[in-house]
């Protein structure tokens, strides 16, 4: 650990359980940074926050927070504000998948997906760079996929909202860097965690790691340590970029 986030306040959402939101929260807490994490799932997230406080040494700001909503989202960073005196990085996990063709999906599961994997970005964005610009500090990282780039079937709607967070981080980008606040994103292409597995049949699991080119999905912490670098000082001429994580072949 090299003290790449000390002293900085990183809200991480999705921050529950065992995924990518979990690992990121954890690397950042070792690079020294004040963690705050946010999530829907109370019971998980509590469990989050006591697992993160052998690490900080003191226990984190847990707050709940449903994505989906606009007043919540708001409350979020208002209270990780009041908790910390401020946010230095925002880190934008959440996301949510499916496995549908076109023809048979419903307009109620394409909007959750969007809504959740999408959606959402933009409402703690822009809630966090009410915060970030007047500051004249600040960087954001979201968590984008492959899958914005290389088409998979029955993942339509997956897809499309990772392209439109790719697109979303572009254009954000250029509208902060006055302030000097950066916008990265992520793009893993598999990430294996608990998570995951349940949402996923072993049969495709099984196919898309047959297909990384290092022959295994990777793990959080990998993606995580990506996260981290874009959230540190060492990438501090970069925005607007999408960075991916491993990479898979034909």
């Amino acid at each position: 650990m090299s003290g790449l986030l000390e002293g900085r306040v990183v809200l991480v959402t999705a921050a529950a359980g065992a995924g990518l939101g979990y690992a990121t929260a954890k690397r950042c807490a070792e690079e020294g940074a004040r963690v705050v994490i946010s999530d829907m799932h109370e019971r998980r997230l509590a469990e989050a926050a006591e697992r993160l406080t052998e690490v900080m040494g003191d226990k984190p700001a847990a707050i709940g927070c449903d994505v989906r909503d606009t007043a919540q989202v708001d409350a979020l960073i208002e209270a990780a504000v009041r908790a910390e005196g401020r946010i230095d990085v925002l880190v934008n996990n959440a996301g949510l998948g499916g496995d549908r063709p076109v023809v048979e999906m419903t307009d109620a599961e394409w909007d959750r997906v969007v809504d959740v994997s999408l959606t959402s970005v933009f409402r703690a964005t822009r809630a966090a760079l009410r915060h970030m610009l007047p500051r004249r500090s600040g960087v954001i990282v979201n968590m984008a996929s492959v899958s914005g780039w290389r088409a998979q079937v029955n993942q339509a709607h997956y897809a499309a909202a990772k392209a439109g967070v790719m697109a979303f981080t572009r254009c954000v980008a250029l509208e902060a860097a006055p302030a000097g606040v950066r916008v990265n994103a992520v793009a893993p292409s598999l990430a294996m965690h608990p998570f995951l597995e349940k949402t996923v049949s072993r049969e495709l699991l099984e196919e898309l790691t047959s297909r990384e080119a290092f022959g295994r999905a990777a793990t959080p912490e990998e993606v995580a340590n990506v996260v981290v670098f874009l959230a540190s000082d060492l990438s501090s001429y970069m925005t607007g970029e999408v960075v991916s994580v491993s990479n898979q072949h034909p």
